[in-house]
């Protein structure tokens, strides 16, 4: 890795209540090192634990999104020993996607280029994935002979099916935006000129919402996926009471009951 500044090469700003968080390393396609990696899982917790950001952008620059893990700059010992892949694998890409997946604030991904391998399933973890038309989506993976990771195996078959997703991992073929919608693993396609302004209007939205209900709506829905009826139902209703004691909740109610336009603050 160069000597630049992460701060550089991971840009962060915060713009009316949204974390904007952007890969910058567009010479590599945005190819994401340890220390990166690092800084996205900081940024994300971050967000988390601050009321004044409500929502949070993910996205990079130049031609690429994210073209998966760079393993240049990561610690590294003289001799491999059993054992040593499983843990790369659970204290790097796994502990980033699941950053995005408990991060209590939605978080948006705004794909301008190409998204392979971990790159891929960063995107695919976000709760809400706007891409550009020049966006592609690789399961790279086969290509290396190796064994999809990052939650790819979790991540996919529940957002197109089994089916699918074994078809994108076992051929590895890239997936254009427009397919990616038609498939499911992307909300909307827009032109490149309009990314940003599409995920900002988008974040903005978001970040005037109830932040709290949103926060419980993506754990239920998340969670949703590995519950029973019993447990879901259970879930819901004591998100329900703890959202019930929130000022949102009851500026909602009130504003309903008032006829008018309700004022959400986050809290």
């Amino acid at each position: 890795m160069s000597d630049t500044p992460l701060d550089s090469l991971v840009l962060h700003a915060t713009d009316n209540g949204v974390s904007w968080i952007t890969l910058n390393r567009p010479e590599a396609m945005n190819a994401v090192t340890w220390d990166q990696r690092e800084r996205v899982i900081s940024l994300l917790a971050e967000a988390s634990a601050d009321p004044g950001v409500r929502a949070v952008v993910i996205t990079a620059t130049g031609k690429g999104f994210c073209a998966g893990a760079d393993l240049r700059g990561a610690p590294s010992s003289a001799e491999r020993v059993p054992g040593d892949v499983a843990r790369t694998i659970k204290s790097g890409a796994q502990r980033l996607v699941s950053a995005v997946l408990d991060c209590e604030k939605p978080v948006i991904a705004a794909v301008n280029g190409t998204a392979a391998g971990i790159g891929a399933h960063l995107a695919f973890a976000c709760d809400l994935v706007i891409a550009s038309e020049q966006a592609k989506f690789i399961e790279v993976f086969v290509r290396r002979g190796l064994v999809p990771d990052g939650g790819g195996a979790y991540l996919l078959p529940r957002l197109i099916g089994p089916q699918r997703a074994k078809e994108l991992m076992f051929f590895g073929d890239s997936v254009p935006a427009a397919d990616a919608e038609r498939l499911g693993l992307v909300n909307r396609v827009v032109p490149a000129g309009e990314l940003e302004k599409t995920a900002r209007a988008w974040a903005e939205r978001l970040a005037g919402g109830p932040t709290r209900a949103i926060a419980m709506t993506k754990q239920l829905v998340n969670a949703s996926l590995e519950s029973d009826r019993a447990t879901a139902f259970a879930a819901e209703a004591a998100a329900q009471e703890i959202n019930m004691t929130t000022a949102d909740a009851n500026e909602g109610v009130a504003s309903f009951v008032e006829r008018r336009s309700p004022s959400y603050e986050g809290r």
